[in-house]
Parts: C-alpha cells; sequence; structure tokens
C-alpha cells in the first residue's frame, strides 16, 4: 500500500485552466494575450539593447533598470508555454515536476522583481539627496554585488517548501485555478497538513515583500523631505519627474499582487474569473507597462526608441 501510494504521489499532474466557460474560444481568446507577451517581451528586449548600446546610459539608474527589465522577462517566460499550451493545443494537464519548476522561476522572479525595485529606490534616494555622492555610492562594482546579492537572496528561499510538494497526497481535485501553477494554488489541492508551507509563505512575504515594500516608502518618505526642502518650484517638479517611472513601476507591481493575495484569502469562494483576471494582471501587465512608462517618462529611453522605429529622421534631428 505505501509503495502504491508513494507511485501515485510521484506519477501526480494538474490540470490547468483557462478561461472558465470560454473554452471554445481559447483561440480567439489566445490573441490579446500574444499581444501582451510580444509587446512585453520585444520592449524590454529593446529596452536592454537600448542601454547596452548607448554608452551615455551606463550609469546606476539604467544599471538598475536593466535589471527590471531581464526581471520582467523572466516573469513573462515563466508563464509563456503553459498558457499557451492551454490557448493553441487545448492541453491543460502539467506534470508535477513541471509545475514545480514552474512555480519556482514564477515566484522567484516575483521576488527578484521586488527587490529591484528596492534598489531603483535606494538609487533615487541617493540621486536626489545626496547628489554630490551618488557616483562615489553607486560604483559599477557595487551595483554588480547589489545585483548578485538580488539573485541569491531570491533563488534560495523557495526550495525549502517546493521539494516538499511531491511528497504530498493530491487525493480530490487536481484543477488547478489558473493557467499556470503558483504555489498557493496547488497547497489548497493537497489532502495533508500544509501548514509548514503556509507558515513558511507567510514568512517570505512578510521578510522579502514586507521589507522591500517598507525600504521604498521609506525611501521616497526620505525623498519627499528632501524635495520639500528645494526653494524652487520648478526645482521640486524636476527632482519628483526623476522618480515618475519609478513610482509606476511599483503601483502596477504592488497593487495587483495585494488584491491576488486578498482574492485567495478572503475570496476564495467568489467567481473564478476574478481569481484568474488578478493572477493575469499580476504576471502580464507589469512586463508590459514597464518599458512603455520608461520610455515615455524617460527621455533617453524615448529617444532609444524612436532611434530604432526610425532611425533616419532621428538621425537628421540629432546630427
Amino acid at each position: 500500500m505505501t509503495g502504491s501510494n508513494s507511485s501515485v504521489r510521484q506519477s501526480a499532474s494538474f490540470h490547468l485552466t483557462g478561461i472558465p466557460g470560454c473554452e471554445d474560444a481559447h483561440h480567439i481568446i489566445s490573441i490579446p494575450f500574444c499581444m501582451f507577451y510580444l509587446i512585453g517581451i520585444v520592449g524590454n528586449c529593446t529596452v536592454l539593447h537600448i542601454i547596452h548600446t548607448d554608452k551615455s546610459l551606463h550609469e546606476p539608474m539604467y544599471y538598475f533598470l536593466a535589471m527590471l527589465s531581464l526581471t520582467d522577462m523572466g516573469m513573462s517566460i515563466s508563464t509563456l508555454p503553459t498558457v499557451l499550451q492551454i490557448f493553441w493545443f487545448d492541453t491543460s494537464e502539467i506534470e508535477m515536476n513541471a509545475c514545480v519548476a514552474q512555480m519556482y522561476f514564477i515566484h522567484t522572479f516575483s521576488l527578484m522583481e521586488s527587490a529591484v525595485l528596492l534598489a531603483m529606490a535606494l538609487d533615487r534616494y541617493v540621486a536626489i539627496c545626496d547628489p554630490l555622492r551618488y557616483a562615489s555610492k553607486l560604483t559599477p562594482q557595487r551595483i554588480i554585488y547589489i545585483g548578485v546579492f538580488i539573485v541569491i537572496r531570491c533563488s534560495i528561499v523557495l526550495p525549502v517548501i517546493l521539494v516538499r510538494i511531491p511528497t504530498l497526497p493530491f487525493c480530490h481535485s487536481h484543477v488547478l485555478s489558473h493557467s499556470f501553477c503558483l504555489h498557493q494554488d496547488v497547497i489548497r489541492l493537497a489532502c495533508a497538513d500544509t501548514s509548514f508551507n503556509i507558515l513558511y509563505g507567510l514568512f517570505v512575504v512578510t521578510c522579502y515583500w514586507g521589507v522591500d515594500s517598507v525600504g521604498i516608502f521609506s525611501s521616497y518618505a526620505f525623498i519627499l523631505h528632501s524635495v520639500l526642502g528645494i526653494a524652487s518650484t520648478a526645482g521640486k517638479l524636476k527632482a519628483l519627474n526623476t522618480c515618475a517611472s519609478h513610482i509606476c513601476a511599483v503601483l502596477i507591481l504592488y497593487v495587483p499582487m495585494i488584491g491576488l493575495s486578498l482574492v485567495h484569502r478572503f475570496a476564495k469562494h467568489s467567481s473564478p474569473i476574478i481569481h484568474i483576471t488578478m493572477a493575469n494582471i499580476y504576471l502580464l501587465v507589469p512586463p508590459v507597462l514597464n518599458p512603455i512608462i520608461y520610455s515615455i517618462k524617460t527621455k533617453q529611453i524615448r529617444q532609444g526608441f524612436l532611434r530604432i522605429l526610425s532611425p533616419k529622421r532621428v538621425g537628421l534631428a540629432h546630427p
């Protein structure tokens, strides 16, 4: 009996969910999803290309922006295979190990995104509150250290709970609520005590998302205090304008994340469409909007996009 249970656990698979009630229209629904993925991946690749090729952008602010673009691409690529699998090929089944791997990458890149936004907030804090020592504090070597620390910090925390999932029995429904695997979604299907996973997940959210959000909030509290000390209105607006893109990036990540957490916690029995919509907004919207926001609000990135779209016109305008 024990051997039978073990074999069932190892061979377990899950069934992903597309848009309930719209299975016949999945091919049509796939069009906006593909557009989102295309815009997100191409947009972030373009930002990386602009930063790499334009030596005037080899500065701390743009190095952090490159990290954000890489993280956004990681989030998009993590969910892309299963979303296309459902909408293009009408295949909803995913093996246990593949599901755990997808969980790892989705949640790891989400943690990295939050950590990168914290690093960008500290960058803006130093640039506005201590501009004379900006170059000496944020040297290329220190930026590399920050990037390596973010990767290590976010990649080592999740295996502790994810390695337990293949050992759990799933004796009832194997149908997940989304087009991809999320830890909180898989855990609710287990027929065993999942207190450790729940408590450890709460620990990760508190010590990672919580600490990052407090750090971002504190940085902007100091930035606002410093900006209010600037005498001229033009100076205040110029200082705040350098933070506008970052503030938008923070909001489009944290607002959907908080919304998804609240839905999973307090609206478990609400319409599946709400859960699916919140999860897709949380994982699809930031990679799409971040390059758009930075291309609109940041002059150097905007000019880089224009050089790629119409190089002759930009070349004539800026000889």
